[in-house]
C-alpha cells in the first residue's frame, strides 16, 4: 500500500539546523594582543550546548540559537538550530534561503595562557614559530554568526527542517533531508482503479459521491506534495552549486547524484580544502572579561598607556594579562573613563554629560584611585629617567622621622697582636663615630580641572606628573651639590674639606693636571683612621666641572706619545700612569653655577666608591625612594580634583676621609 507525504516548512513546527568551522586551530592577529594568538583546543573546555549569537552581543534578542560543539580534525566545528523567531533570526534564515553564506566567530574566556618567546611549538597538531601567545586553557562562552570573518572559506549553512507524514501519522515523526529525495521520486495515486484489491472493495461499499471527492482530494495532495518535493530538490542542487562554487566540480556531481543534503557537501569541501592545504585562522574573538578590581587594573593600565608609560614597566605591577586587556581600551576618553569608575562604584548615572556627572564621578572612590596610580606611574618614569649625579658618588640611608638623626658607625681600634703562649687572646677595642642626617617634606599640588574632563586632555594633565618627576630627581642633585659646594663645618669644629683633614689640596698646583691627580691620589691613598691606620681605600670617581671634563678624559684615560728632540728624531714611548688607577670621570654643571653658594670652575673632586667608604648619605623616609602622588581635598573654589606630589629626602656628608677638594687655583 502507498503512502501519501505532505512536506511542512519549518514555519509550521520545524527549526532550522546550522552547521559550520567555528575555529581553524591556527594563529590569529587579534585586537589588543602584541603578538599571534594560538588558542589550544585540547585545552579548551566545551559545555554540552552553547548559545548562539550574532556578532558577540550579550543581549537577550542578541541569542538566536543553541549549538553544540566539537573538536574535528584540530579544528572547533559545531551544529545545532536556531530557536528565536527574533528579527536577527529571520534575518539569518532569510538570507541563507537566498544563497548568502554567512561566517562564524567565537567567544572563550582565557584561564592560562603563555608568551612563546623563541623557539616554536606544537599546537592543534602543527607547529608554530614564536613569538606568539599560547592560550592553553580556555572555556567556551558562545558561538556567534558574523557576515565577515578571517577565513573567507568558512561558512556556517542554515537547512531549514520538514514534517514527515503519511495517511496513518506516527506523532512526532520528522522528514530528514535523505528523505527528500524519496518524496521527490513518489508516484501520484492517479485514481482508485489502480489500487489494490482490497481498496476496490473498500470503494465499491462507499457512495459515488464520497469516492469522487476523496479522489479529488488525493489527486491535488499528491500533486502539490509532487511539486514541493521538485522545489525542494532544485533548491537542494542550488545550494550544492553554490557551495562548491565551480572550484570542486568532482564533488559537486557526486553531491547531486548521491542525493547529498547541503550539510555534508559542507563537510566534504572542508575535509578537501584542510587536506590541500594549512586551516586558515577564522575570526575568533577570546574573551576574558575582567570584572570588580580586575577591571579597575585594566583601566589603569589603559589610562598609563594611553599617557605613554612602557608596557614592560607596566607589566611589573599588573602583570602581562592585564597590560594586554588594556592595550584594547587605552583609546578611553576621559568621559568614559568617569563613567566606568562610576559604575564600579555603583553610582546612577545618566547618558548625558554635565557637571552633576563630573561631580559624582569625583565623588567615587575609583576614580581618584585610578588617577593617582596612573599620575605615580608617570611621574615614576620620569624620575627614573632623569640620570641623577649624587646617587653614584653618595650611599643610601633609611630614616624613621624628620627629627635630625645621628648616623652611627663602629670603628675597630688596635691592631691585632701575638697570641700569648698560654693561647690568651688580647681585647680588642671598638670606638663610634657619628654624623647626621634629617629629612625635609619636599612637594606640589596639581589639579585635573573639569575643562581638561571636557576636552579629554589628559595629555595636559599628565605634563604636571612629568615634570615634578623630572624635578624630584633632579633635585637630589640640588641637595647634594649645595651642601658639598658649601663646605659645612663637621663635629670637630673643622669644615669638610680642611687641611686638617688631610683632603683639602690648595694652591696654583691643585689646577687639574697629571702632577695634582696623582698628588691628589697620593693624599687620598695617605687617609687614616681613627686609629692611625691607612683606610686601605682607592679613589673612584674624579668630579670635575663641565669645563674640565674633556681634559679630565684625556689625563685619566689617553695613552701618548712623546717625540724626542735631537737629529736622531727618536720615538719614545710615554706610560700614562692614570689610566691604570680606572678613575670615572664624572662632570656636573652644579659645581660652576653662580646660585649655588661656594661655586667654582676649577675647583675639582676624588670620590671613594659608596659601597667601600661613607661619603654623602641620600636619606629616605622609611626606604621609599621614590615622590608619592596621591589626591589631595577637593577645593569647592575649582570644579577639578587636586592630586599632590611630595618626597621626603635628605642628603647629608658622612666621613671626609671618603673624599677629597683640589681648590684648582691659588685662592
Amino acid at each position: 500500500m502507498m503512502s501519501e507525504f505532505t512536506l511542512i516548512e519549518a514555519a509550521n513546527g520545524g527549526r532550522p539546523k546550522v552547521a559550520g568551522l567555528a575555529y581553524g586551530g591556527g594563529k590569529m592577529n587579534l585586537p589588543g594582543w602584541k603578538f599571534p594568538v594560538v588558542v589550544d583546543l585540547a585545552g579548551m573546555d566545551i559545555p554540552d550546548t552553547v548559545p548562539l549569537l550574532t556578532n558577540h552581543e550579550n543581549k537577550t534578542d542578541a541569542r538566536v540559537g543553541m549549538v553544540t560543539a566539537s573538536v574535528k580534525n584540530s579544528s572547533l566545528e559545531i551544529t545545532g538550530e536556531i530557536v528565536s523567531d527574533g528579527r536577527d533570526a529571520q534575518d539569518i534564515v532569510a538570507q541563507s534561503k537566498a544563497g548568502a553564506d554567512w561566517q562564524l566567530s567565537i567567544g572563550a574566556d582565557v584561564k592560562e595562557c603563555e608568551l612563546v618567546k623563541a623557539g616554536s611549538r606544537s599546537v592543534n597538531g602543527k607547529i608554530y614559530a614564536a613569538p606568539f601567545y599560547h592560550v592553553q586553557k580556555s572555556v567556551l562562552r558562545e558561538v556567534s554568526v558574523v557576515a565577515v570573518g578571517a577565513d573567507a572559506t568558512t561558512k556556517m549553512q542554515v537547512t531549514a527542517q520538514f514534517n514527515l507524514t503519511n495517511t496513518n501519522p506516527i506523532e512526532g515523526d520528522l522528514m530528514t533531508e535523505e528523505t527528500k529525495t524519496v518524496a521527490a521520486n513518489a508516484e501520484p495515486v492517479k485514481d482508485l482503479a489502480s489500487a489494490e484489491p482490497e481498496k476496490k472493495a473498500e470503494a465499491a461499499a462507499t457512495p459515488p459521491a464520497v469516492q469522487a471527492s476523496a479522489t479529488t482530494d488525493m489527486t491535488v495532495t499528491a500533486v502539490v506534495a509532487a511539486e514541493n518535493a521538485v522545489k525542494a530538490e532544485r533548491k537542494r542542487v542550488g545550494e550544492i552549486q553554490s557551495i562548491c562554487g565551480g572550484e570542486f566540480p568532482e564533488i559537486e556531481k557526486q553531491a547531486i547524484s548521491g542525493g547529498w543534503i547541503p550539510s555534508q557537501v559542507t563537510q566534504k569541501v572542508l575535509e578537501t580544502i584542510r587536506a590541500e592545504r594549512p586551516a586558515a585562522s577564522v575570526h575568533i574573538s577570546v574573551k576574558a572579561r575582567p570584572e570588580g578590581g580586575e577591571l579597575r587594573k585594566t583601566v589603569e593600565a589603559a589610562m598609563c598607556l594611553r599617557v605613554g608609560v612602557s608596557a614592560d614597566m607596566l607589566e611589573k605591577s599588573y602583570g602581562a594579562p592585564t597590560v594586554e586587556a588594556g592595550m584594547a581600551e587605552m583609546d578611553m576618553p576621559l568621559k568614559q573613563l568617569l563613567a566606568e569608575c562610576m559604575k564600579l562604584d555603583g553610582i546612577p548615572y545618566s547618558r548625558g554629560f554635565d557637571n552633576e556627572t563630573i561631580r559624582a564621578a569625583f565623588s567615587s572612590v575609583s576614580l581618584p584611585g585610578i588617577l593617582s596610580n596612573v599620575a605615580n606611574k608617570k611621574l615614576l618614569q620620569s624620575y627614573e629617567a632623569q640620570p641623577v649625579i649624587a646617587t653614584k658618588l653618595c650611599g643610601t640611608g633609611d630614616l624613621n622621622d624628620f627629627k635630625e638623626n645621628d648616623r652611627f658607625r663602629l670603628t675597630d681600634v688596635g691592631d691585632l697582636l701575638p697570641v700569648a703562649p698560654d693561647g690568651e687572646i688580647k681585647d680588642g677595642g671598638l670606638i663610634e663615630e657619628s654624623a647626621k642626617n634629617q629629612l625635609e617634606t619636599y612637594g606640589k599640588k596639581f589639579c585635573l580641572t573639569r575643562k581638561m574632563i571636557i576636552n579629554d586632555d589628559l595629555g595636559a594633565f599628565m605634563k604636571v606628573p612629568t615634570a615634578m618627576g623630572n624635578r624630584a630627581a633632579r633635585l637630589i642633585d640640588q641637595l647634594f651639590f649645595s651642601r658639598l659646594l658649601k663646605n659645612p663645618a663637621q663635629a670637630d669644629g673643622k669644615a669638610l674639606f680642611h687641611t686638617g683633614h688631610k683632603n683639602l689640596l690648595t694652591g696654583a698646583a691643585s689646577a687639574l693636571s697629571a702632577d695634582s691627580i696623582k698628588k691628589a691620589i697620593q693624599m687620598y691613598l695617605d687617609q687614616t683612621d681613627a686609629d692611625g691606620q691607612p683606610i686601605s681605600v682607592e679613589p673612584r670617581y674624579l668630579l670635575v666641572p663641565t669645563a674640565l671634563k674633556h681634559l679630565a678624559v684625556e689625563l685619566t684615560q689617553g695613552a701618548t706619545l712623546i717625540m724626542a728632540g735631537g737629529s736622531d728624531n727618536v720615538v719614545r714611548p710615554a706610560l700614562n700612569v692614570l689610566a691604570d688607577e680606572n678613575l670615572s670621570v664624572v662632570s656636573s654643571p652644579y659645581l660652576a653655577n653662580s646660585a649655588y653658594e661656594g661655586n667654582s670652575a676649577s675647583a675639582w673632586y676624588l670620590f671613594g666608591a659608596p659601597g667601600q667608604v661613607d661619603t654623602f648619605e641620600i636619606g629616605f623616609l622609611n626606604g621609599k625612594r621614590t615622590p608619592t602622588v596621591e589626591r589631595g581635598e577637593t577645593d569647592f573654589n575649582t570644579l577639578g580634583m587636586w592630586f599632590r606630589v611630595y618626597f621626603d629626602l635628605g642628603v647629608r656628608e658622612q666621613d671626609f676621609r671618603g673624599m677629597l677638594k683640589a681648590n684648582g687655583s691659588a685662592n
